[in-house]
C-alpha cells in the first residue's frame, strides 16, 4: 500500500509549477486530471476502495500544501477541514464517483 502512495507522491512532485497551476486554476481541468489518473488506476486493476484511498491521500496533500484556486476547491477544502477521518474517506469515495461519472 505505501509503495502505491509513494508513486502518487512522485507523480505529484513531477508536475511543474505551471502544470499544477493549470490543473488547479480551472475546476473542470482539475476534474479531468483526476479522471485521467483514476482511469490509469482502473486499467492497472486497482479497486474502487484503493482508488478512494489514493483520492484521500491527494486531498490531504492539497489541503495541506495548496491554496484553493476557485470556489469549488474552496468548498472542498472547507469540507475537508471539518470532516473527521471517516467523513474524509466518504468524501474521497464521493470524489471518485464524481469523476467516474
Amino acid at each position: 500500500m505505501s509503495e502505491e502512495l509513494n508513486k502518487i507522491t512522485e507523480k505529484i512532485s513531477e508536475l511543474t509549477p505551471e502544470q499544477k497551476e493549470d490543473i488547479l486554476n480551472n475546476f473542470a481541468k482539475f476534474k479531468g486530471y483526476l479522471q485521467e489518473q483514476l482511469a490509469k488506476g482502473e486499467k492497472l486493476g486497482l479497486s474502487d476502495a484503493f482508488l478512494a484511498k489514493g483520492a484521500k491521500f491527494v486531498a490531504d496533500h492539497l489541503a495541506k500544501n495548496e491554496e484553493p484556486k476557485n470556489r469549488e476547491q474552496k468548498i472542498l477544502q472547507e469540507l475537508w477541514k471539518v470532516a473527521d477521518e471517516d467523513e474524509k474517506k466518504s468524501l474521497a469515495h464521493v470524489l471518485v464517483k464524481m469523476v467516474q461519472s
